[in-house]
C-alpha cells in the first residue's frame, strides 16, 4: 500500500516541480500566435479551451494503453511502480511535452517533419514511413480488439457479428478521420475522458473501502513474474504508455494546432501523460491486489477479462458500464486519432491542403484500404510489432528532442538521458523478443548498452565540435 501511495504522490510532485522546469528550459512564449489562432482552418487548426484540449489529448493518448499495459505490467509486481514512475515525469511526459511544444512552434508540424528538422534529411524519410506503419498499426489494433470484445460480450459464436462490428467501427473512423476536429471528436473526447478519469477514481475508491488496498505488495529488489520473464527489458516494453510511448509523438499535434497558448501546453502535454501514469498505477495496484498473487493474477486471464472482473466486483453494475467503456469505447477514441494522425502524417509530407473534403478522402481512403487487409491478420503478430515499434519511435523522438536543446543551447541532458536509457531498452528487446531475433539473454542488454554509449559518445563529441566552431567565430 505505501509503494503505492508514495509512487502516486510522486507523480503529482513530478507534474508541479519537474513540470515547471520542463517548461522553464523550453522558454514557452505566452504572447506569441499559436498555429490555431495563425493557421486557423476550421478542419485541423481550431482553437480550443485548454480544458477541452487537455482531456481530448488524455484521451488520445490513454484508450486503454495505462490499463492493459499496467495489468500486464503487474506480473512483475511493484517494479511496475517504478518504471510508471520514473519513466513517466523523465521521460513519458518529457518526450509528449517536447512533441507538442515544438510542432505547435513548427506550424503544427507532424512528428516526423520535426525529426527531420533536427536529425536530418534520412530520419526524416525513415519516420514518416515509420511513423504512419505505426499508426495504421494502432488504428488496426483499435479495430479488431473492439469488435472481438463486443462479440465475446453478445455471441461469442457470431462470426458474423464480429464483422458487422468491424464495419461499423471503420465506418465511425472515416467520419471521425474526415470531419473537421470539433465537430465529433472536440464534442464526445472530453466526455469519455472524462469517464476513463472518473472509473479510475472510482476504482481506487473501493481499494480502499473493501481494504484489497493492503493487500497490494511491497516494492523489494525482486522479479514476482510468475513465469520468470525477465524484468530487463520486457517491462519497458509492456508498460508503455502508462511511462512513455510513441504514439503520443503522432497525437500531440493534434493538440498543437488546438492550443490558444503556449502557456498551455504543460497542462495539456505534460500533465496528461503524468493523468495517464496515475490511471496505470490504479490498474497495476487493482491487478497485485485483487486476485491474491501474481500467479493468481496470470490465471485470471487477458487484460480485458481482468478489466471486467476488477470493474464488476469493486463497484458493481455502476463498474460494468465503465469496463465496458473502458474496453470498448476508449480504444475507438484512440483507433480513429491514429487514422486521423497518419493522414495529417502524409499530407504534411506531400505539403497536400487538407481543407477541401476531398483532398482529405483522398488521403483516407487509402490509408483505410491497408487497414481492412491487415485486421485478417492475427491480432498478437500485430501487437507484438505495435508495442515494439512503439518504444522505437519514442526513442528517436527524444533523439531529436536533445538535438533541438542543444542547437538551442538549452539543457539537453534532460533528453538525452531518457532517449539512451530507451535505446538501450529497444535494442535489447529485439534482439531477444520472440518475434525478434530470438537470440540469446545476455546478448541484448550488452549490445543495447554498446550501442546506447556509441550513439550517446557521438551526440556530445558532435555538440563539442559545434561548441568549438563557434569559439573560433
Amino acid at each position: 500500500m505505501i509503494s503505492f501511495i508514495v509512487a502516486v504522490v510522486a507523480l503529482i510532485l513530478g507534474y508541479v516541480l519537474y513540470g515547471k522546469i520542463v517548461e522553464k528550459v523550453f522558454v514557452i512564449k505566452p504572447e506569441a500566435q499559436t498555429p490555431a489562432v495563425r493557421i486557423h482552418d476550421g478542419v485541423d487548426y481550431v482553437a480550443m479551451d485548454w480544458k477541452k484540449a487537455m482531456l481530448i489529448q488524455f484521451l488520445n493518448i490513454a484508450g486503454t494503453g495505462p490499463i492493459f499495459g499496467a495489468i500486464a505490467g503487474a506480473l512483475w509486481g511493484p517494479a511496475a511502480f517504478v518504471w510508471i514512475v520514473f519513466g513517466c515525469i523523465f521521460a513519458g511526459a518529457v518526450h509528449d511535452y517536447f512533441s507538442g511544444m515544438l510542432s505547435l512552434r513548427n506550424d503544427g508540424a507532424s512528428i516526423s517533419e520535426i525529426v527531420g528538422k533536427y536529425l536530418g534529411t534520412i530520419p526524416r524519410y525513415i519516420m514518416r514511413v515509420f511513423s504512419v506503419v505505426l499508426l495504421i498499426l494502432v488504428g488496426v489494433v483499435f479495430i479488431t480488439s473492439p469488435a472481438q470484445i463486443l462479440r465475446n460480450m453478445i455471441n461469442p459464436e457470431s462470426q458474423s457479428l464480429y464483422y458487422t462490428c468491424l464495419v461499423l467501427i471503420i465506418v465511425y473512423y472515416i467520419i471521425a478521420t474526415i470531419l473537421p476536429i470539433d465537430k465529433l471528436i472536440g464534442r464526445i473526447y472530453p466526455i469519455f475522458g472524462a469517464a476513463l478519469i472518473i472509473m479510475a477514481i472510482g476504482i481506487t475508491i473501493m481499494l480502499f473501502v473493501k481494504g484489497e488496498i493492503l493487500t497490494v505488495p511491497e516494492f523489494a529488489f525482486q522479479n514476482l513474474h510468475p513465469k520468470g520473464m525477465h524484468l530487463f527489458p520486457f517491462l519497458f516494453i509492456t508498460i508503455a504508455c502508462g511511462a512513455i510511448s510513441g504514439f503520443h509523438a503522432t497525437q500531440s499535434p493534434l493538440m498543437a494546432r488546438c492550443l490558444k497558448s503556449e502557456r498551455e501546453g504543460r497542462r495539456v502535454f505534460y500533465g496528461a501523460m503524468i493523468a495517464e501514469g496515475v490511471v496505470a498505477l490504479i490498474w497495476a495496484a487493482a491487478a497485485m491486489a485483487h486476485f491474491g498473487s501474481q500467479e493468481g493474477l496470470a490465471a485470471a486471464g487477458p487484460a480485458a477479462v481482468v478489466v471486467n472482473k476488477v470493474s464488476l466486483d469493486l463497484m458493481g453494475i455502476v463498474g460494468g458500464i465503465l469496463a465496458v467503456l473502458g474496453v470498448v469505447a476508449c480504444p475507438i477514441t484512440s483507433g480513429d486519432t491514429a487514422f486521423r494522425s497518419a493522414r495529417l502524417t502524409i499530407a504534411d509530407s506531400l505539403h497536400f491542403n487538407q481543407q477541401p473534403i476531398k483532398n482529405r478522402f483522398l488521403i483516407a481512403l487509402p490509408l483505410f484500404a491497408i487497414g481492412i487487409a491487415l485486421c485478417f491478420i492475427d491480432f498478437n503478430i500485430i501487437w507484438r510489432y505495435f508495442a515494439w515499434s512503439n518504444q522505437t519511435l519514442a526513442t528517436i523522438a527524444l533523439w531529436a528532442t536533445s538535438a533541438y536543446l542543444a542547437k538551442t543551447g538549452k539543457c539537453y541532458w534532460m533528453a538525452l538521458i531518457p532517449a539512451t536509457f530507451m535505446t538501450v531498452v529497444v535494442t535489447s528487446y529485439i534482439l531477444i523478443a520472440p518475434e525478434g531475433f530470438k537470440l540469446p539473454y545476455l546478448v541484448g542488454p550488452i549490445t543495447g548498452i554498446i550501442i546506447a554509449a556509441v550513439l550517446f559518445c557521438m551526440f556530445i563529441a558532435r555538440i563539442a565540435v559545434k561548441q568549438k566552431n563557434t569559439l573560433k567565430e
